[in-house]
């Protein structure tokens, strides 16, 4: 290990600090600066960068989950082409937005078809990229932008990986059909997941507390392979007395052995991360999320990809909070991971 002084301040260029290398790395963390379809706050395509910064703060030595570093943990470079695509959907995706969809504009249609190319190419980039690394034994982690950045990570891992669950951590159920006109859109990524990706077998959503009639619908129509938890009656189970620990475990043994977490940050208290995209009063706090990982690992499942997405920091450079918690969360993430396919 090169001259890697753990107890140190951070003295390397990589994430958290680290000296390695993506081709000497078990994990590997993957970037993807995206935020073309934004519905309402845009500042998730600098999260990387910003969660990057961050984590030259995070000390190696975790009380949960030991020393993950030990397994050595890459970052792939900031993709700026990837950065400029986004920058380019998202000039032409702002009049859509601000119609609140096409309606019979010619313009604003042919406005969504090169956004849906744009958010398609990203797509398929994170999924060569993601199918690269689990051809070499490493752990995928995806790295947002926004929430739509997790379809081609899904794919890739459900794909190597049939019968895969996703654990999904937000907010808002983002199973719309399409939003805005958009397909690819951060708010219908569970909704592709389920429509595209066959080998996923079971999706199991906590925390929801934004979602609409159709939604609804979808979840209704999908008992077999949709377990949602809502926000307000996991509440509801606790101020009655029943305990997280308890209902953790019912959420888990809705898991399949083989598992994907996809976290969107606004699925937490969004005081741990005021300037994500679209933040909701509710949520998990982040011990809530620790003990839900926690279990998960425990209980014996695997977790065999993961993403964090809509990350972004505070547009003033005040704060770094956002950034803070983005990059904790994240090496809590992998050092899960990690225990849960040792």
């Amino acid at each position: 290990m090169p001259d890697l002084d753990p107890d140190g301040a951070a003295s390397f260029d990589g994430i958290f600090g680290l000296p390695f290398t993506p081709e000497e790395s078990r994990v590997l963390v993957i970037p993807v600066p995206w935020e073309a379809t934004c519905s309402y706050r845009a500042g998730t395509a600098s999260g990387p960068e910003a969660v990057l910064r961050a984590s030259r703060q995070v000390d190696l030595l975790d009380r949960d989950t030991g020393r993950p570093y030990l397994a050595k943990i890459a970052m792939l470079p900031i993709p700026g082409e990837l950065r400029s695509l986004s920058d380019q959907a998202r000039r032409l995706a702002l009049p859509v937005i601000e119609a609140g969809g096409v309606g019979d504009h010619p313009g604003l249609k042919q406005a969504v078809v090169e956004v849906e190319d744009a958010c398609g190419r990203m797509n398929a980039w994170v999924q060569e990229t993601v199918r690269e690394a689990l051809e070499t034994e490493k752990l995928p982690g995806v790295l947002g932008g926004d929430h739509s950045v997790s379809l081609g990570a899904i794919a890739a891992v459900a794909k190597k990986h049939p019968g895969l669950g996703v654990l999904h951590l937000d907010a808002h159920a983002d199973l719309r059909s399409a939003y805005e006109g958009f397909r690819f859109s951060h708010a219908s990524i569970m909704r592709n997941v389920m429509e595209r990706i066959p080998e996923v077998t079971r999706l199991v959503q906590l925390g929801i507390r934004d979602y609409c009639d159709g939604e609804d619908a979808f979840i209704r129509d999908n008992p077999e392979r949709i377990r949602t938890y809502f926000d307000s009656d996991l509440r509801h189970l606790l101020f009655e007395g029943d305990t997280w620990s308890r209902i953790v475990g019912r959420v888990i043994a809705d898991l399949p052995g083989e598992v994907y977490v996809s976290v969107d940050v606004d699925g937490l208290d969004p005081a741990l991360c005021p300037h994500t995209g679209t933040p909701v009063p509710g949520g998990l706090s982040f011990s809530e999320t620790l003990a839900l990982l926690r279990a998960l690992v425990e209980s014996g499942r695997r977790i065999l990809g993961f993403d964090l997405t809509e990350v972004a920091p505070d547009p003033s450079g005040q704060s770094e909070w956002d950034a803070n918690v983005g990059a904790r969360l994240l090496y809590k993430l992998i050092g899960f991971a990690l225990l849960s396919t040792r």
